[in-house]
């Protein structure tokens, strides 16, 4: 049985090597990123047995991506190459605080081949956890309507849905967003969003209310991530703010919501309480982006113990 199982695309990342404006960058280092990839490799090294559904193009970035993926350990039964879509390319722009832009080369996706009804039945029955983005059905309808196959399937198997709105208003628009989040909600069970996000969906609402309003959609665990301010978790008893743990360095912030999912749902699988599940994927963000990439930083389960400051490691 699987622990997490996810649903998303993946693209050939190119990493500028030198910070600054795009503009100015002539070199870039090609590397692969995803958020829900980038999720599925965090839970994979911290311990999980993690698959993922997708389609990539039957291309060379496409055979490079499917070979590091299964380097990670994760199932790939799921993840088919299929002709005449090429692999989907972005670049990025990082800039000296960390902070970066993305550029997309997405519109012809390999993952519109991918149909409602070429889910895997058997995938869904056997695992625990099903973790979905909003980046995915941003890209194409055809996208949308396979995230609510998979949040169907995932409530007829009883697995819990983990929902990270993800919003990129390069995507789609704030009303699309809006729309589509919407209908998904009354399904979610845990729901990782940061606080611009809340501001999105809610508008100008302070956390504690919009906390209480994604409850009354049926949601068991809010989790309000505020960046370098920490995060907030609620169970509906009670709401925990949980401080942010200083990361090594701020190299790269990319990839570190995508950290604090596998995280969180890491210690969510182990039973944790709530505010330690928070503490756990706080720990887990924090690391990533002290490491530049979309996953490079993603850590294993030692390395977040030691940040934690609950184990030791021996360096020579």
């Amino acid at each position: 049985m699987l622990d997490v199982i996810t649903v998303g695309d993946a693209m050939i990342a190119m990493c500028p090597k030198q910070k600054g404006p795009i503009i100015f960058c002539n070199t870039f280092e090609r590397k692969l990123g995803g958020a829900e990839l980038n999720v599925a490799i965090g839970c994979a090294r911290l311990g999980l047995r993690s698959g993922w559904i997708s389609r990539l193009g039957n291309d060379d970035f496409g055979k490079y991506i499917l070979k590091a993926v299964r380097a990670e350990g994760i199932d790939m039964s799921e993840v088919k190459l299929v002709d005449d879509y090429p692999t989907s390319v972005y670049f990025r722009e990082v800039l000296a605080d960390g902070s970066s832009r993305s550029f997309y080369y997405r519109e012809k996706s390999p993952t519109s081949t991918l149909k409602t009804e070429e889910l895997n039945e058997e995938y869904f029955k056997n695992a625990k956890i099903l973790h979905i983005t909003g980046v995915f059905p941003s890209i194409n309808k055809n996208n949308q309507n396979v995230i609510l196959e998979s949040v169907r399937l995932a409530k007829k198997y009883n697995l819990t849905v983990s929902f990270d709105p993800n919003i990129r208003l390069k995507m789609w628009t704030k009303e699309e967003a809006k729309s589509f989040i919407e209908k998904l909600l009354p399904d979610v069970d845990i729901l990782l969003i940061g606080d611009e996000e809340v501001e999105l969906l809610l508008g100008g609402i302070n956390i504690n209310d919009a906390i209480k309003t994604f409850h009354n959609y049926g949601i068991e665990k809010v989790i309000v991530k505020k960046g370098s301010k920490g995060a907030v978790g609620s169970d509906g008893e009670r709401i925990y703010e949980v401080d942010a743990i200083k990361p090594r360095a701020l190299v790269d912030t990319v990839g570190a919501g995508d950290g604090f999912a596998a995280g969180f749902l890491t210690a969510v699988l182990e039973k944790k309480p709530l505010n330690e599940c928070v503490q756990f994927a706080n720990a887990v963000g924090s690391l990533v982006v002290g490491v530049e990439g979309d996953n490079e930083g993603l850590p294993y389960y030692d390395d977040v113990l030691v940040h934690l400051g609950q184990a030791k490691k021996i360096e020579r």
